[in-house]
């Protein structure tokens, strides 16, 4: 295991040290409190074992600061000034033991192997529940040629450290390929952490993504751990990656080229530790020839290119996708697929790919006695006008008419802004994020 020790007084530091290598352990051996704190930024360890009293920042505040940037990992605290309400402030403020001075080494080792095999039996639990979630939620599902490439392709990329850039248009189950990365990665018991550039104000992606410190700005009331340092040890995956303002997108590059951040507040860079994974909806070689994504950023993120193919390239793995989203809804069985519904499903253009699928599958479902054509999403079912006024000398439902008009008018604003949805909704004179929230509901 890699353990932090910070003790002041030198022979017992190098005694302890010295037994716990030899125990087979890495150690990194600190002789205060400030040395200790810079360690917990620069690396990840999962013991640390500190004096309680000692020169700058004592153990208690290496106790909280090493909770606050990895929770998993297990703080010791020792000290000759043994009391009960020193022990009970350690461990109520999350140390995992405590050790009073003077101590037998085998005591010492006797708590360190306890926490190895504790960190053990977690190991294989994360192991166990990605194992599951390969068979449910997370799996990708089918055996088509472009599938059986994907996961092949998955499969070759994955043990690797490089940047990934996820390409495919929206329901294609981008996140989802990110996740089959990260797990079949040497950082599978790290955590996989997800943000979505879109969904999130363009005056706030900054701090979320690099995090803030008590004080930084009006309201900044306590320390905010950024998307970078929540993925520390794991994988980052930055989502609609081509709706990233310019300004965050330099920091971003900085941030790949120095591995470091720099939270607002902190006065200093912080080293990172994650694999990062972006995704696109857009092409983006043709935003950075429109002036819309910076060039250098691109070549950084495109180090590995994965693209997704869409629903129309992969009509034979319908029939498996229906099961799979049936069963994940405790409905295994209950739903079988007769000709006209098949040739329904698969003579579909599936615009919104697989998502668009398991909400027609839902409403398969939820309607059994409605033939699968007509539970299609209405607003892409047009007529030769694109409007749906009037199809076969029906009139349309007042509805079904304003659905067809606002999914028009959000196509034009989208084509008209090459695909960026900040510059849709200035077209539009609408808040991005009401924006966001009207194409998420579109298939």
């Amino acid at each position: 295991m890699r353990i932090l020790l910070i003790e002041d007084e030198r022979m017992t530091r190098v005694a302890l040290a010295g037994t716990l290598r030899r125990a087979g352990h890495e150690v990194t051996a600190c002789p205060d409190g400030t040395a200790g704190l810079g360690e917990l930024a620069a690396a990840a360890f999962d013991v640390v074992l500190t004096d309680l009293n000692l020169p700058g920042a004592d153990g208690l505040a290496i106790l909280s600061r090493a909770r606050e940037l990895a929770p998993a990992t297990r703080v010791i605290i020792m000290t000759a000034y043994a009391s009960t309400e020193t022990a009970v402030a350690a461990l109520r403020n999350g140390a995992f033991d405590y050790l009073t001075k003077p101590f037998q080494p085998d005591e010492m080792l006797h708590r360190i192997g306890h926490i190895d095999r504790l960190i053990a039996v977690e190991r294989e639990n994360r192991a166990l529940k990605r194992t599951i979630a390969g068979l449910g939620e997370r799996c990708i599902v089918g055996s088509s040629p472009a599938i059986q490439d994907l996961k092949r392709t998955i499969g070759i990329i994955a043990p690797g450290e490089h940047n990934v850039l996820i390409q495919g248009p929206s329901g294609t189950g981008k996140e989802l390929a990110a996740r089959a990365i990260h797990d079949r990665s040497p950082r599978a018991a790290g955590p996989f952490v997800a943000i979505n550039c879109a969904a999130i104000p363009e005056t706030l992606l900054e701090s979320e993504l690099f995090g803030y410190r008590r004080g930084a700005f009006t309201g900044a009331e306590r320390d905010h751990r950024g998307y970078f340092e929540r993925a520390r040890g794991g994988s980052l995956f930055v989502d609609d990656i081509d709706d990233m303002p310019l300004t965050v997108q330099v920091k971003l590059l900085r941030v790949i080229q120095e591995r470091e951040i720099e939270p607002v507040g902190a006065g200093r860079a912080v080293p990172i530790d994650i694999r990062l994974i972006a995704a696109t909806k857009l092409d983006l070689a043709e935003l950075v020839a429109a002036g819309r994504f910076r060039e250098d950023l691109y070549y950084r993120l495109n180090v590995i290119p994965l693209r997704l193919p869409t629903l129309r390239d992969r009509l034979e793995d319908i029939p498996a996708l229906v099961d799979h989203f049936v069963a994940r809804r405790g409905r295994q069985g209950t739903l079988r697929l007769d000709e006209e519904s098949f040739a329904a499903l698969t003579g579909h253009d599936w615009p919104g790919n697989v998502r668009e699928l398991e909400n027609v599958v839902e409403r398969m479902l939820a309607l059994p006695d409605v033939p699968v054509r007509d539970l299609f999403d209405a607003p892409l079912r047009r007529s030769a006008t694109g409007t749906g006024a009037v199809r076969d000398g029906i009139l349309p439902t007042y509805q079904i008419f304003m659905e067809n008009c606002e999914e028009r008018l959000l196509r034009d604003a989208l084509a008209r802004a090459g695909g960026n949805i900040s510059a849709a909704a200035k077209l539009l004179d609408l808040p991005r994020s009401t924006l966001r929230s009207k194409l998420e509901k579109r298939p």
